[in-house]
């Protein structure tokens, strides 16, 4: 069998042993999502009347602010999502698994690849359930055409397999499951520091070009200009740059770090 269809044989079976995985353990992968849907929660119920207050004027209502913060949170499950991945990855290293897999005649890259596509699936699968609790406590995108719904799923999965490779290096690096969660933190903070919550423009003059430029800004703000019909301008060459640099770097580092002498 040549190469090709081999790696995506072995890919396949990795992948399937990650669907697995996750079915069978799904604390992880609920907890992880408990935690965007609660930030929903709270940000529209007990902050959104105030919060409401600082966009559109200041004569924005709740529903505005909802349809304002869903896009953000639909991001931030996926990055909380990858975290999940990190851990994953860092478990497979530690326990020895890997290890047997590097005795045996499989494709070397499917273990990851593997760990990428379940990862990838598990995030478009969470941001379905976030996105359905934001419809029904109110969401609506009754402007998007079906070309910009597509668009807007594509620019969810592209940011979800930049963010995994990503995670991915992160749990390669990681001494345990612990120091994986712990290493991809960032992950689901930096949409705190985004324009999630709030416009960008509301924030202290010296950290506005940090919000603004950093990964999450611009991918929100497209998905934003795609649902609702806001302004995009630059935000969605920023975003699809800031997604293939991401899974170039997240991709070398983590084949770099996967090739490297078993530790």
């Amino acid at each position: 069998m040549s190469s090709l269809p081999l790696a995506v044989r072995d890919s396949s079976t990795m992948l399937r042993r990650n669907l697995l995985h996750a079915r069978r353990y799904p604390s992880m992968t609920l907890n992880l999502l408990l935690t965007p849907i609660m930030m929903l929660l709270l940000f529209v119920y007990i902050f959104g009347d105030v919060m409401s207050a600082g966009i559109g004027g200041g004569g924005a209502d709740r529903s505005d602010y909802i349809a304002y913060i869903v896009p953000g949170l639909l991001l931030m499950t996926i990055g909380s999502t990858t975290i999940g991945t990190a851990v994953s990855v860092s478990n497979d290293m530690t326990e020895g698994i890997v290890a047997r897999f590097r005795t045996m005649a499989i494709d070397r890259g499917s273990v990851i690849v593997g760990h990428v596509v379940g990862s990838v699936l598990q995030s478009v699968i969470s941001v379905a359930l976030v996105g359905a609790v934001g419809v029904a406590i109110g969401f609506r995108s009754t402007d998007a055409t079906a070309l910009e719904w597509l668009a807007a799923f594509g620019l969810l999965v592209l940011f979800a397999t930049a963010l995994t490779w990503i995670a991915v290096g992160m749990g390669l690096i990681s001494p345990n499951a612990e120091a994986a969660s712990n290493n991809a933190m960032p992950l689901i903070l930096l949409p705190l520091l985004s324009s999630a919550f709030i416009p960008v423009d509301t924030m202290p003059g010296w950290f506005r070009p940090i919000a603004e430029y950093q990964p999450f800004t611009p991918a929100i703000e497209t998905l934003r200009g795609l649902l609702l019909g806001t302004e995009i301008g630059h935000n969605g060459w920023l975003a699809v740059a800031w997604c293939l640099g991401l899974t170039v770097l997240g991709y070398l580092w983590s084949t770099s770090k996967f090739n490297e002498d078993p530790r």
